[in-house]
């Protein structure tokens, strides 16, 4: 079962990890970003799958569990006689992970009730709550519907065109529930370490999307562009203290807001990448049916070692 743990574990994610890192900066974001985000996250689950299986053989292990349950402690480690720390290891991996998505799960709800400070406020008909408040600030707070929460310090600081494009990115972060593609990426990152190099790297593809976004609805990107900037210099001036939504996705945040405005200033994108978004399919779909046969494996093995007590 070694081999299933190489894959699984460490094969797959890394190569995983570095394409998409590659990918993020050369596809069109809002392209890429639902297909990078799902392969990542189907990768980690197949890693805990298999860090389940092995820390369900160093149970099985266990001499007084064998007896308990019929079977042969002896042959279940023989099985990884040469890499007797597997087991015990992937036990360690497993809690840590568990553990990590707790806390990443805790703060998502943590944010969710901050947010729902937000979704009894009055909207217009085109789903905006205006703030009376002298700080910058501008965030979706998804729900049924959703909206877009403005303040007035920010409205003033943006011409109209500025303001459209910034509802449009905003209301591109609510029709393409971007806020779960995050939540996703943050639960890959805390099951496997090497997914926490891309929890940035997400969070800023996410951010461009909803700048592509507003761009195709406002007409111009140097409009949109002016309005990233306007924002990010209107909030810096005016914040005090935490933002009024800690897990907003507005026009500031989420990468330095210069490489937005370069990327929509100057996109550079390779249409004929596009098909190399298969590579990553592909390692996370192989990773699902290494998984598989480790956990047949581990199946097969527990018969063996019942058979042979």
């Amino acid at each position: 079962m070694f081999d299933h743990f190489v894959v699984s574990v460490l094969v797959c994610p890394v190569l995983l990890a570095l394409a998409v890192r590659w990918l993020a900066d050369r596809l069109r974001p809002e392209a890429a970003v639902t297909v990078l985000v799902v392969s990542i996250v189907t990768a980690a689950a197949a890693c805990l799958v298999s860090l389940s299986a092995f820390a369900l053989k160093a149970v099985a292990e266990l001499h007084p569990v064998a007896v308990r349950l019929g079977f042969s402690d002896a042959v279940v480690r023989a099985d990884t006689s040469r890499e007797p720390w597997v087991p015990g290891l992937s036990v360690v991996l497993l809690l840590a992970a568990l553990a990590g998505m707790a806390r990443v799960w805790w703060r998502h709800r943590r944010e969710n009730a901050i947010a729902a400070e937000f979704r009894g406020l009055p909207v217009d008909a085109d789903r905006v709550a205006m703030i009376d408040d002298t700080r910058a600030e501008a965030f979706a707070v998804p729900g049924r519907p959703g909206r877009v929460v403005v303040t007035t310090g920010m409205r003033s600081a943006l011409d109209d065109r500025q303001y459209d494009a910034l509802l449009a990115h905003e209301r591109a972060h609510l029709d393409s529930k971007h806020h779960r593609l995050v939540l996703l990426a943050r639960l890959a990152a805390a099951a496997h370490p090497v997914f926490r190099w891309l929890t940035r790297r997400i969070e800023f593809l996410v951010e461009r999307a909803a700048d592509e976004r507003a761009a195709e609805q406002v007409g111009d990107r140097r409009v949109v562009a002016k309005a990233i900037g306007a924002a990010a210099l209107r909030a810096a001036h005016t914040r005090v203290g935490l933002p009024m939504a800690p897990a907003s996705h507005d026009l500031r945040s989420a990468g330095v807001v210069p490489r937005r405005v370069a990327s929509l200033l100057a996109p550079r994108y390779a249409a004929g990448l596009l098909a190399l978004v298969a590579f990553p399919v592909a390692l996370a779909a192989g990773s699902v049916i290494w998984t598989g046969e480790c956990v047949a494996d581990l199946g097969e093995l527990l018969y063996a070692a019942g058979l042979l007590h």
